[in-house]
């Protein structure tokens, strides 16, 4: 059973979203700011966490960077804001999606469900069976372990969101090949891709900046101006 924490200070968004939640098998524990978010988060294993923007004591930009100082379990903002800079705010401050309200819960199941698979791909949760076999891809001094689940920089371990890792093992899968953002969007989110181009761009940029000795001037992963994202072919 996956434990999903619903953070908002509207108590009947809290509830509505339970109900759906609990229908699907999942247990969940409620909160109504900031603070009693982090709070649960410290007693209880929580393996995903929906979290609204705009709250009282402390908003949920300023919780989730302090999660992510410790965590990277899957967050999903919510925001009555549909403005693209409060979208890419929360996946700045590493959030793994956003949802606009007014939404569809059944979407909002559906975009829980991707998180926590994604989430126990990533080998944070122990599941039976499921064993994938081992996989490692290397670019020079990249090392991406698919069956540890670890990604290392010339011996060094750094450290990725479940998003991150499953868009840096797609690209080193294809080295030298060429995807644009919707394709990226589509193969990783695994729905069409409308308006992702910025969702992806940031999700990138945080991958460069854990990877590359210098983002500036990327020795992995590079744009291809106009086209879009490429992982550089190993150096025979």
């Amino acid at each position: 059973m996956y434990n999903v924490l619903v953070c908002d200070d509207d108590r009947e968004i809290v509830e509505a979203i339970s109900i759906y939640l609990k229908t699907e098998g999942y247990q969940v524990f409620p909160a109504y700011d900031g603070v009693m978010a982090l709070e649960i988060l410290k007693k209880q294993e929580i393996h995903l966490l929906l979290i609204d923007i705009m709250m009282p004591k402390m908003d949920g930009i300023r919780a989730t960077m302090k999660l992510r100082e410790e965590s990277n379990i899957p967050v999903i903002i919510l925001s009555a804001k549909s403005e693209d800079a409060d979208k890419i705010l929360g996946l700045n401050i590493g959030a793994d999606d956003y949802v606009t309200k007014p939404f569809n819960p059944l979407e909002l199941v559906a975009r829980v469900k991707s998180q926590l698979r994604r989430y126990t791909m990533l080998g944070n949760l122990k599941e039976s069976g499921g064993d994938s076999g081992k996989q490692v891809l290397t670019i020079n001094g990249l090392v991406l372990d698919n069956d540890c689940k670890q990604v290392t920089v010339d011996g060094e371990e750094v450290r990725l969101t479940p998003i991150e890792f499953s868009i840096l093992r797609f690209l080193m899968e294809h080295p030298g090949r060429v995807f644009s953002t919707s394709q990226i969007y589509e193969q990783i989110w695994e729905e069409e891709a409308i308006g992702a181009d910025n969702i992806v761009a940031v999700h990138i940029r945080h991958i460069r900046e854990k990877i590359e000795i210098n983002p500036k001037e990327p020795r992995y992963l590079k744009v291809v101006w106009g086209q879009g994202y490429k992982m550089e072919a190993p150096k025979k």
